[in-house]
């Protein structure tokens, strides 16, 4: 009876306090509504004062269009500008003031790199008609841009486009001087967008003058010269400082193309570009008509210099080795070094020469414009490199930095890997037919199939179902597996590109560089060591000190592959020249082992090959990737890389190949050339090298422990001999 009431009334006062929250939130929202609906009519009568309409709305509606597509330009023009100033650092100034003088393994000089320190020009020190020809040429509003020359680029721009080539360069002074500094030789859209970034970065940094006087010191001018001072001497055998107007005339012309107008080379090339710069000096006003008449009238004489050759892509390789060495701290704080190499500058030569002789032979038959090779020992050594055919033309390095597709060539790292699993062996049979991943199907060159062979004769033969088949067959029935397994054995024989994960990978269609295909053959040349690639073999200091020697203080090769699996993959890639694709490399006694390569559409095509003493890898190609005239590896690089061997391996201990038997003696013995193969001037051999490097080094302790003992009686007598008193004076004078 109690409790009914109780809950009644319970229940009645939970209802009143309900229907009161409920009337509170409905009359919360309608006076919240109803303010907002004054606000918002008190807002739209504000603003229905800046109403406007006809052209002030138009222009209203362009202005807030360019705002916002601005702060769009603005915000990717930010992003673009960071990879761009990370190639910047606190110190970067100083990182580029190495001074480094160059030797060949012998130790003869052969070229230079860096800033001068031991014998520079100041600023104020340079004629005024060099410093105002460079202007006249190449910059001539150079103190007006902020770094970019609008003006000039727009123009340049419109004469190429109506000459459907590239005829005038657009790029100012301070955008030429980034590069130098920051950037590399790529001919890409990146390097210009950071090119662009980092010149208005530099002039924001250094004054006019400061940017001009860095220019001029660090630009390549040819003949392996580095800055105006070098190029100087190279070229008129005097100071810069010392230069006639004719000569300074002749100078400011190779900064477009050094090689080209190089006056050791194309003497009546040089003085035509050097018209057209005292021509520009009087267009620019710093000169008069009469001012320059002497000098058109006497053109300037450079050093006769026709037989001298730079080896500057090797240079340019081994600076930016040495310029590691230096960042890491192991080279102290000295800046002027002097760099033993292992550069056989004869081998040099004759491959610059070969590659040339190649191309101006065969290369418009083929379509082909352009080619790179790299030598090596097989322990890292780096003996040769080519990187293009004009260094003068363009510094970009094609043996470095180019990145191509390596084809067939690529299929030892396939075939290796299929050995290491255990599975296959040189005769295991394997199936050559047709086969799908997906709705990619390879084919073999020539579209014909082989059917069931030896795993030796399908790597001769190069065939591209096979190594597909293999992929499978190394990741137990999943590609994908197979090809992450492929990838990490060429990983740790050298490749450093990005290996992308494709189907195509196990046939070559990964990006690779002709230096690190060089560098990974070198572990089938050395019995399955990893050895990296250098070129330093010692660095020495400006007091001539031995700072840092390559067989001391770097890292030891270190075993990666077994030996017997390297043999056995050497005695495979030994069928590939004897009786495969790459039968044109041949070396007459000498045991050869290597892989040919060719891409799709014949962009590119390779031969990578070693004996026991070298590794080669050669590339033809074109830099606009487009296609070759049925040039396959086979062909002219293998042909060209026989010829660069034979002359290669004239005169030299033969060595044999991992897992073969040593040479004969016939066969040990210094090869000679054949009738009619050039012949390589006789030099020491790695032995005898080795012995007279000892000798030398036995014989600077020597005289040092002669020195220091000299040094030590002149104390001991300076410490008992009487000290002079007069009287003795006196008496010597009686005497």
């Amino acid at each position: 009876m109690f409790d009914g009431p109780l809950l009644s009334r319970l229940r009645r006062k939970i209802a009143r306090s309900l229907l009161a929250f409920d009337a509170f939130v409905d009359s919360t929202l309608y006076d919240s509504s109803e303010r907002a609906k004054e606000n918002y009519e008190a807002f739209s009568a504000f603003m229905d004062r800046f109403h406007i309409a006809g052209w002030r709305r138009v222009l209203n509606e362009l202005a807030c269009e360019t705002l916002t597509i601005g702060v769009g330009v603005g915000v990717l023009a930010l992003a673009l500008a960071v990879p761009a100033f990370q190639e910047t650092s606190d110190d970067w100034l100083k990182q580029q003031d190495l001074a480094v003088t160059f030797l060949d393994r012998y130790g003869e000089e052969v070229g230079r790199r860096g800033i001068k320190h031991d014998d520079s020009v100041s600023f104020d020190q340079l004629p005024p008609y060099l410093i105002q020809a460079v202007i006249a040429t190449e910059d001539r509003r150079f103190f007006e841009h902020f770094g970019i020359d609008v003006i000039g680029t727009l123009r340049a721009l419109t004469v190429n486009a109506r000459a459907n080539t590239v005829v005038q360069g657009g790029s100012s002074l301070t955008q030429q001087l980034a590069k130098n500094l920051f950037l590399s030789n790529k001919r890409t859209l990146e390097r210009k967008i950071k090119e662009a970034y980092l010149a208005i970065w530099l002039e924001f940094r250094l004054p006019k003058r400061e940017i001009l006087r860095l220019y001029l010191d660090r630009a390549y001018l040819g003949g392996g010269a580095f800055g105006v001072q070098a190029a100087a001497e190279f070229y008129f055998g005097k100071s810069v400082r010392d230069l006639t107007l004719s000569e300074a005339a002749m100078m400011a012309g190779l900064f477009k193309a050094p090689t080209k107008y190089a006056p050791h080379v194309n003497l009546p090339a040089a003085r035509a570009r050097a018209n057209d710069v005292l021509n520009n000096m009087v267009e620019a006003g710093f000169l008069t008509e009469g001012q320059i008449y002497a000098a058109l009238r006497n053109p300037a004489t450079a050093v006769d210099r026709s037989r001298e050759a730079s080896p500057d892509w090797y240079l340019d390789y081994a600076y930016d080795e040495v310029k590691k060495l230096a960042e890491t701290k192991k080279l102290g704080d000295d800046r002027v070094l002097t760099v033993r190499t292992a550069l056989d500058l004869g081998l040099q030569r004759h491959a610059d020469a070969t590659i040339e002789d190649q191309l101006r032979q065969y290369g418009k038959s083929y379509h082909a414009s352009q080619s790179a090779m790299v030598i090596f020992e097989p322990l890292g050594a780096l003996r040769a490199m080519v990187g293009g055919r004009d260094y003068g033309a363009s510094q970009f390095n094609r043996a470095t930095d180019a990145l191509r597709q390596p084809g067939s060539s690529f299929k030892p790292f396939v075939y290796l890997t299929a050995l290491m699993t255990g599975k296959f062996k040189p005769t295991t049979i394997v199936v050559d037919a047709p086969i799908c991943i997906g709705n990619w199907c390879p084919h073999n060159y020539g579209g014909s199939y082989a059917g069931s062979l030896p795993l030796v004769n399908a790597l001769a033969r190069s065939l591209n179902t096979v190594a597909v088949r293999l992929s499978i067959a190394i990741g137990d029935g999943s590609p994908k597996v197979g090809r992450a397994k492929i990838v990490d054995t060429a990983r740790r024989m050298g490749l450093t590109t990005p290996l992308t994960d494709t189907v195509s990978l196990p046939i070559g269609a990964a990006e690779v560089t002709v230096v690190d295909m060089a560098s990974a053959y070198c572990t089938f040349a050395n019995g399955g060591l990893r050895a990296p690639p250098y070129a330093a073999v010692e660095i020495m200091n400006s007091r001539g000190e031995v700072i840092y020697r390559h067989d001391r203080d770097a890292p030891p090769p270190h075993r990666i592959i077994e030996a017997e699996t390297i043999a056995t993959m050497d005695s495979m890639l030994m069928q590939v020249v004897q009786a495969g694709t790459g039968t044109r490399a041949k070396l007459d006694n000498i045991d050869v082992a290597g892989k040919t390569g060719t891409t799709n559409g014949y962009k590119d095509a390779w031969f990578i090959g070693f004996t026991g003493n070298y590794v080669g890898a050669i590339w033809f190609g074109n830099d606009d990737d487009t296609s070759m005239k049925n040039m396959t590896g086979g062909s002219l690089p293998a042909g060209t890389w026989h010829e660069v061997m034979a002359y290669a391996h004239q005169g030299i201990d033969l060595k044999p190949l991992p897992g073969r038997p040593a040479p004969t003696v016939a066969h040990a013995e210094p090869s000679a050339p054949a009738p009619g193969e050039p012949q390589r001037p006789a030099s020491l051999s790695a032995r005898s090298a080795e012995t007279l490097g000892a000798l030398e080094a036995a014989i600077k302790q020597v005289q040092q422990r002669r020195e220091d003992m000299g040094l030590a009686a002149s104390a001991i007598d300076g410490a008992v001999k009487p000290r002079d008193n007069g009287a003795g004076k006196s008496k010597a004078g009686g005497g």
